[in-house]
């Protein structure tokens, strides 16, 4: 599904480069739930913003689904993450003005897609809010929002799901239902990759990759049990 072959990101500031990823490599099989964690600082935004093709690395190679995507124009890359990867953020990032139905339909406008209504309808059923679809983001939950932005995430039926801290802007028992959507996505047969500084919301995946500094510190895989860990590889 996923592999990153020595993936470096550089910016300049203020003249001076400041190198933020050093070389990760690393895979995400598909059908895998895979948490990258990290400190603040650590670069797994960065991590993130190049998985899914929001920036290009500096240097490496990133491939999705047998395709080398790191070197491609900013219109391929637009066309790469609306067909192939769902985007789920700690914000929500929800048109305020706009109703649950319209803001999950906003990835079939840009890709010109029919019969949209059915669509977000059935995308907004199976995150549990079939009763909310005319309801604006300020009469939602925090949870409730959070479930619109991944029907959202949903609706083009992209193989590959990026979560930036999905859980960051909610209360645990609302977290907890949205790690537990996750975990039935997961079971469906979509690809997972969570970005999260929360040890308890990493641990709901295969396997976490510790990112410290812009290097892969280690792997672990859970055993299946929240709460315990078994070491791994590297």
């Amino acid at each position: 599904m996923l592999k990153a072959i020595d993936i470096t990101k550089t910016y300049q500031m203020n003249s001076l480069p400041l190198q933020i990823l050093k070389g990760l490599s690393f895979y995400v099989e598909e059908g895998e739930f895979v948490s990258i964690m990290g400190p603040s600082g650590s670069g797994k935004s960065t991590c993130l913003h190049i998985l899914g093709c929001l920036d290009k690395p500096t240097t490496g190679q990133l491939i999705i689904n047998s395709r080398e995507v790191s070197k491609l124009s900013d219109n391929e890359l637009a066309k790469v993450r609306n067909k192939s990867i769902g985007f789920v953020f700690q914000s929500f990032n929800l048109l305020l003005k706009s109703s649950a139905l319209q803001n999950v339909e906003l990835p079939l406008i840009y890709a010109g897609s029919s019969k949209r209504r059915k669509k977000c309808i059935q995308a907004l059923e199976k995150v549990g809010l079939a009763d909310r679809i005319n309801h604006r983001p300020n009469e939602l939950s925090g949870g409730e929002q959070q479930r619109v932005a991944i029907a959202r995430a949903l609706v083009n039926e992209p193989p590959l799901i990026l979560a930036d801290e999905p859980t960051g802007n909610l209360d645990s028992k609302s977290g907890t239902e949205i790690m537990n959507l996750f975990k039935e996505l997961h079971k469906q047969g979509k690809t997972l990759i969570v970005i999260t500084h929360d040890r308890n919301v990493a641990q709901h995946g295969d396997r976490i990759i510790h990112i410290k500094d812009g290097h892969i510190e280690k792997e672990e895989k859970t055993t299946g049990k929240i709460g315990e860990l078994s070491a791994n590889v590297q």
